[in-house]
């Protein structure tokens, strides 16, 4: 997946946090503010922990991709093509 059409997914996810209320749990996880949210939506590793915070939970990923019309394969794709997204998976 090109990096482009990743961030896309990232910032749609971001979308889908603020509909599911979820930002709120996400500020406190990460310390971020509004401000920051806005200005990290233009940083490619922010868009990296966006869709790192989302597959915290089995059912926000399946309830973002749902809500979306994302496969899961294209969500891990979104991941893997973001900074951070090609270290191991240790679980």
């Amino acid at each position: 997946m090109r990096r482009d059409h990743a961030e896309v997914i990232a910032l749609d996810a971001l979308g889908w946090m603020a509909e599911a209320d979820l930002l709120d749990r996400f500020q406190s996880v990460t310390g971020s503010d509004r401000k920051s949210i806005l200005a990290g939506a233009r940083d490619p590793e922010f868009l990296g922990a966006v869709l790192d915070f989302v597959m915290l939970d089995d059912e926000w990923v399946t309830g973002f991709c749902g809500a979306r019309g994302y496969s899961t394969e294209s969500f891990a794709a979104a991941r893997a093509a973001l900074p951070g997204g090609d270290l191991p998976h240790w679980t």
